[in-house]
């Protein structure tokens, strides 16, 4: 049995995770941490016996846990890591990782610094900064300055674009590696257009995703890395979204997950779906898209954790 450092935030053993992702779905972790700040985390680190497995985990916008659960202490970052600070003289934004992406772009905005590409980026700053994340042609990687984060062993190190390697959808944090909080600039901008901006995006991206439904944001990363850039000359040949869609996939169903009949690269939780049934779904579109066009889409969404059963076997090469 492990034997869990004292904590001053909440500890807790078998804790249930599927109330914790946006696609509730998911069995429990071996333990749940939720650290009262930075000083509480390091000292947890570096007192967890080195054979236990960390899991970073923000808000699960972007998360699917499996049935069986993680074997694993999940660190769910709060209220300690939700700082956002801004620095307009010198155009530079640093947020907490526990910060939403949405609050900082308006923040920003508020004192005329242009991150707008965040608002409607869902999840948090921990997460977008893990994935590379972006929207409208603008990625993390465009705008990031450093980060400071806790190695497994508690140390506290800064990073620069260099040591995260970014690439689309993706960086390298090392394994069991904690964000703790990073730094942006972003250029100045007349604080009314860019919240006429952020208008704008919010009613594009209530068009056309399915905002009210149980989802995680894009299923896949889009083939090639062509990305949307919002302008009218993007072509979306490319798209997950298109290339789905002409696999004949839009709104395919396994038990209570769908594709969205709204938005074909995103996969609802229609009210009862296992993450048995939100991973299968994903790995008979992968195979229909492969099928019909040769094209591997890879997982946009993470999936961790175990089966609670037997594996879903990939359709194709695995991503």
């Amino acid at each position: 049995m492990t034997v869990y450092p004292d904590t001053r935030g909440p500890l807790t053993l078998q804790r249930p995770l599927a109330d914790l992702t946006w696609l509730r779905v998911g069995g429990p972790a071996d333990a749940l941490f939720q650290p009262a700040d930075v000083d509480d985390l390091q000292a947890f680190l570096a007192r967890l016996a080195p054979d236990v497995p960390v899991f970073a985990m923000g808000v699960g916008s972007n998360l699917i846990v499996r049935d069986g659960g993680l074997r694993a202490v999940v660190i769910r970052m709060g209220r300690g890591f939700n700082a956002i600070e801004i620095d307009a003289k010198a155009g530079r934004v640093t947020a907490g990782v526990a910060a939403l992406d949405a609050h900082v772009a308006r923040k920003a905005a508020a004192q005329g610094l242009d991150l707008t590409f965040l608002r409607t980026i869902p999840g948090a700053i921990g997460g977008a900064v893990r994935m590379n994340a972006g929207c409208y042609g603008s990625y993390v990687a465009d705008h990031f300055v450093s980060a400071r984060a806790l190695t497994r062993a508690g140390a506290l190190v800064t990073l620069t674009k260099d040591d995260l390697n970014f690439q689309y959808r993706q960086s390298d944090l090392p394994d069991g590696w904690v964000l703790i909080e990073a730094t942006f600039e972003a250029e100045h901008a007349d604080a009314a257009m860019l919240e006429a901006r952020m208008h704008d995006q919010l009613a594009k991206r209530d068009a056309t995703q399915p905002v009210k439904e149980r989802s995680a944001g894009s299923t896949f990363r889009n083939p090639a890395g062509f990305s949307s850039t919002g302008k009218a000359d993007d072509v979306h040949d490319l798209k997950a979204w298109k290339v789905i869609d002409d696999a004949g996939m839009r709104g395919a169903r396994v038990g209570g997950a769908q594709m969205s009949e709204k938005h074909s690269n995103f996969m609802i939780n229609t009210g009862a779906a296992t993450a048995h049934d939100l991973e299968s779904l994903g790995e008979d579109v992968r195979k229909k898209v492969f099928q019909n066009s040769g094209l591997t889409l890879e997982w946009e969404i993470m999936r961790v954790g175990e089966f609670d059963g037997e594996p879903i076997p990939a359709g194709i090469p695995k991503a």
